[in-house]
């Protein structure tokens, strides 16, 4: 039986990056925005991707890191892996790349990602991979349709003209237009709650000595009730408890959180 010491973790094209996260990523998008991809193979066959790129509000995100240079971060905008990998292929996956990034691309020195247990989980092989944790916040920012697709907030409202609100307009039978999400409410939309998580990774470890946030406790995640295992809310030791019996990969399809790994959705 293979086990995650097997999987072979290179750089792949970016279009052969993207299918297999259309094809196997629970939200079944990519983001567009993606600059570094590797590929997860086992046996010589891809299974897995991890995707890299710019944040949404990179300006913002260089504060992070104090005196932080514009090319010195990266975010890990997607991690889809196929239910073929072996267990525990998430984390040692992560190892992997970020050592191939030291290597390939020197002039990254941290990286930073996003979990969302608003439809999957609050980040458990962030935290097995050697991630900080330093921002927990309600994500008050999906909405589940009565197609019961989850669109973000961002989305419904910026890029109304994706053939994906055309699916609504036309599920409730009303003109494919721009709308508000409190309009899109009176339709049937419904928020979702949940917490976002943040999570910062070192590369080159010094810079943890610049960080302008405070690293939080792990403990922190039940404190505040974001503990979260497929969506479902539940404690840390009970999400444990929920992966040795079920034998699943340690989050829902990779490492995502809501329909991307950042902060907001992009199409």
């Amino acid at each position: 039986m293979a086990s995650a010491k097997d999987i072979v973790i290179k750089p792949i094209k970016s279009h052969v990056a993207n299918a297999l996260v259309k094809k196997v990523h629970y939200s079944g998008k990519v983001v567009q925005n993606s600059q570094l991809h590797f590929g997860v193979f086992l046996n010589g066959k891809l299974e897995g991707a991890m995707q890299f790129g710019h944040s949404l509000d990179k300006r913002k995100m260089l504060n992070t890191v104090k005196s932080t240079k514009w090319s010195e971060f990266i975010e890990l905008n997607r991690m889809a892996f196929s239910d073929a990998l072996p267990k525990f292929s998430e984390s040692r996956a992560i190892g992997v790349t970020m050592r191939l990034i030291k290597k390939l691309y020197p002039q990254i020195k941290w990286v930073v990602s996003f979990s969302d247990g608003a439809q999957c989980g609050d980040g458990t092989i962030y935290r097995a991979s050697g991630f900080c944790l330093i921002g927990i916040k309600e994500n008050k920012t999906l909405y589940e349709f009565p197609t019961g697709d989850r669109i973000a907030g961002m989305t419904i409202e910026a890029n109304w003209e994706l053939p994906i609100i055309k699916k609504q307009c036309d599920f409730v039978g009303i003109p494919h237009k721009p709308r508000t999400r409190s309009q899109w409410v009176k339709f049937g939309a419904k928020p979702i709650s949940g917490y976002q998580l943040k999570y910062i990774y070192f590369i080159d470890k010094s810079y943890k000595e610049k960080l302008t946030v405070p690293i939080l406790p792990f403990s922190d995640i039940d404190k505040m009730g974001a503990g979260m295992y497929k969506g479902e809310r539940v404690s840390i030791s009970e999400r444990r408890g929920k992966q040795a019996n079920s034998g699943d990969q340690l989050e829902c399809g990779g490492a995502a959180p809501t329909t991307t790994l950042q902060s907001k959705e992009n199409q």
